[in-house]
């Protein structure tokens, strides 16, 4: 499945031969390769969706390579090919360690997954549960070993030595003039990520987590889309933004009651961690989410989005933004490869099976683009038959940007167009984006950024007349 779109900041080996590659191997075949291809800068060719696979599924699943030898990371450029920028799999690969060299991530793994851990290291699974408890339950959040309180001395020490209990690091947190938090993670290699948490009066506090660092979709009205794909994060880096956005900020903002997948990257893109992530969030004995207040955000990744509708029970968001394809085709590039018509009725024939299940329809609105009168008709009729709500979503401009927010007049129009045809339609406020935090503002784009598309010509003037 190519998607040719999509522009990712990495090289990759290839599915086929990294999947033969083992532990034990000699490096000396992958070295010379990546010295050949060092500071070179390259146009990359269309990329299978199989060409970008979760790390932490390779050969030791949850699991983070332990050094002596300190490494000093640091984000390459975009299109820059060097030691820095190899995949984690490489990276880990490079290091020739052995098994005993890996300490487990364990908010990388399941409750079932942790349960079966602890048991092959010898221990009762009632260690397993009250170790979850502490990570995620009970208002406790766990980040290091000697916060552990109330387990058993040797199961204390087991974990010291095999486990690792934090994966992010706290950069920084900004405060918008709205209440809305920014928070900057560092990771491990040096790259860094954004989460939102979003204050409401009515205590429906939510939490916008990064499912990657950068977004490789290249949606034209996204200023995460012009950084690229740098890689996918992990699903204990995933977790752990939530966990983080509890300790750090419910007693300043009460409870985080809701959970979205809509901060940096494609969500289904990085399907199998976010679908891990997922089911962690809602564990009745840990975070315990409601899986109806977890929503996952799609751009429109069919075969990922049939996959997660059948395995997951939480919340779906698609952002469809376009009422044609001509228009989608430019604004969001994955519509050259899953059409309008197609992912409308996946959605019908997958949602026939989910009983009490609603679709979030988000809908961008894109001064002279496709907010016209002609648009919310459109979008009325493309709606027919699926189960769904309507969010319709003020533009947040941001630095190089080729568009307009509509202006709030026309909005309410466009809404009562929907809600007169018996559409639930709802109009979201911009929060947060005095700081960069809105919708569509994250991110931290290098010199090198994906391309700008060329404009329809009907539609030249819009963006003309939009600021720069």
């Amino acid at each position: 499945m190519e998607i040719g779109c999509l522009w990712t900041g990495r090289l990759w080996l290839g599915a086929n031969s990294m999947l033969s590659i083992k532990p034990s191997n000699s490096m000396a075949m992958i070295s010379m390769s990546l010295q050949r291809q060092r500071n070179h800068t390259f146009c990359f060719p269309p990329l299978k969706t199989s060409q970008l696979p979760s790390v932490s599924s390779f050969i030791y699943p949850h699991r983070r390579w332990v050094s002596n030898t300190s490494a000093s990371y640091s984000p390459a450029p975009l299109l820059s090919i060097d030691d820095s920028n190899c995949s984690d799999f490489e990276v880990e690969l490079q290091k020739q360690g052995s098994p005993s060299d890996f300490k487990v991530l364990l908010k990388g793994m399941t409750y079932v997954e942790l349960e079966e851990w602890v048991k092959s290291k010898g221990f009762r699974p009632g260690q397993a549960m009250m170790l979850w408890k502490r990570l995620y339950g009970n208002q406790v959040w766990t980040s290091c070993v000697h916060e552990l309180e109330g387990l058993n001395k040797d199961f204390k020490k087991m974990l010291s030595e095999t486990a690792e209990l934090k994966v992010l690091s706290l950069k920084t947190i900004l405060t918008a003039s709205d209440g809305t938090r920014k928070i900057l993670f560092t990771l491990e290699d040096g790259l860094v990520i954004e989460t939102v948490v979003i204050p409401c009066d009515r205590g429906r506090n939510t939490v916008c987590i990064s499912s990657q660092v950068g977004c490789a979709m290249n949606c034209q009205f996204c200023y995460t889309g012009r950084m690229g794909l740098r890689r996918n994060l992990t699903t204990a880096e995933i977790v752990e933004q939530a966990v983080y956005a509890r300790s750090l900020l419910a007693s300043e903002v009460g409870s985080i009651t809701n959970v979205v997948f809509m901060g940096m990257g494609e969500p289904l893109h990085n399907v199998d961690n976010v679908i891990k992530a997922a089911e962690i969030l809602v564990h009745d004995q840990g975070l315990h989410f409601s899986p109806r207040k977890v929503t996952i955000s799609t751009s429109g990744l069919v075969p990922q989005l049939k996959r997660f509708l059948r395995e997951s029970s939480c919340a779906l968001a698609v952002s469809l933004n376009a009422t044609t394809d001509e228009v989608r085709n430019w604004i969001m590039p994955i519509n050259r490869k899953y059409k309008l018509g197609l992912l409308l009725k996946t959605l019908r024939e997958e949602l026939c099976s989910k009983h009490n299940y609603k679709v979030l329809f988000e809908y961008v609105m894109l001064a002279g683009v496709n907010d016209s009168l002609e648009d919310a008709k459109r979008l009325i009729d493309l709606v027919q038959g699926i189960p769904c709500k309507i969010n319709l979503i003020s533009f947040n401009p941001h630095c190089g940007s080729q568009f307009r927010p509509t202006s709030d007049e026309k909005m309410i129009e466009f809404r009562n167009i929907l809600a007169e045809a018996g559409c639930v339609v709802l109009l979201r406020p911009s929060r947060g984006d005095d700081q960069m935090a809105a919708c569509g503002q994250l991110g931290k784009p290098g010199p090198v950024q994906a391309p700008l598309f060329r404009v329809p010509e009907k539609f030249q003037m819009a963006v003309n007349a939009s600021p720069r």
